[in-house]
């Protein structure tokens, strides 16, 4: 009993650990990149990470952390897609809060919960850590950025045309533009340092686990 108290606060801590980290990225503006158009992010790394380390449910909640940081730098500080982002922003009423809501939020808690799952997955199956780290991390980048940029696409496409001022049949070869201009980049920091992070902090994770 002792030992799963033990356990359980020690996960609880870490998980207030990449929260707090989360939230500070989020809220100081680092965890942002501004683009013309959009903002880039590095906040999807320890968002990764925590999946990693902690597991799905843990890694949900800091996509949710991911989520609430990017509402409030799209409503601070708007660019011109904070519609997609910011349910404050939005001119389409009850149904673009929605809209809103689930890019920002639910996006991003999909991000933790696709990059738990996939590290099972691949762990169940005796991968090598070197190949199943960055495989984790690239995947569940590409798939948040796909997530993101095709639901703007699916959701908001003729608004995403009026923003650029350009045609709604233009909508989706500049989207693509933006996944390969922001998704690539972000798929290969996050390759790198969820490897590089994750192979230092997993026997650190295994040894509390054994108390």
């Amino acid at each position: 009993m002792k030992k799963k108290v033990f356990v359980d606060t020690r996960y609880m801590a870490t998980l207030a650990m990449f929260i707090g980290l989360v939230a500070v990225m989020g809220l100081t503006g680092i965890g942002f990149i501004q683009l013309p158009l959009i903002k880039a992010t590095t906040m999807h790394i320890p968002v990764i990470l925590g999946a990693i380390l902690l597991g799905p449910k843990a890694g949900a909640i800091l996509g949710a952390v991911f989520g609430l940081c990017s509402i409030w730098a799209n409503t601070v500080t708007p660019s011109l897609l904070s519609f997609a982002f910011s349910p404050f922003m939005t001119n389409e009423g009850f149904i673009g809060v929605v809209k809103s809501l689930w890019i920002a939020l639910g996006c991003r808690i999909a991000l933790g919960l696709v990059a738990g799952w996939l590290w099972q997955l691949l762990k169940r199956r005796n991968w090598n850590e070197m190949i199943t780290l960055p495989v984790t991390a690239a995947a569940s980048t590409i798939v948040h950025t796909l997530l993101v940029m095709g639901s703007i696409y699916i959701l908001l496409g003729q608004q995403y045309a009026e923003a650029k001022n350009v045609a709604f049949s233009a909508v989706f070869g500049l989207i693509m533009g933006t996944v390969t201009a922001s998704g690539i980049p972000e798929a290969f920091a996050a390759a790198v340092l969820v490897t590089v992070l994750a192979k230092a902090l997993l026997p650190v994770m295994q040894r509390l686990k054994k108390g």
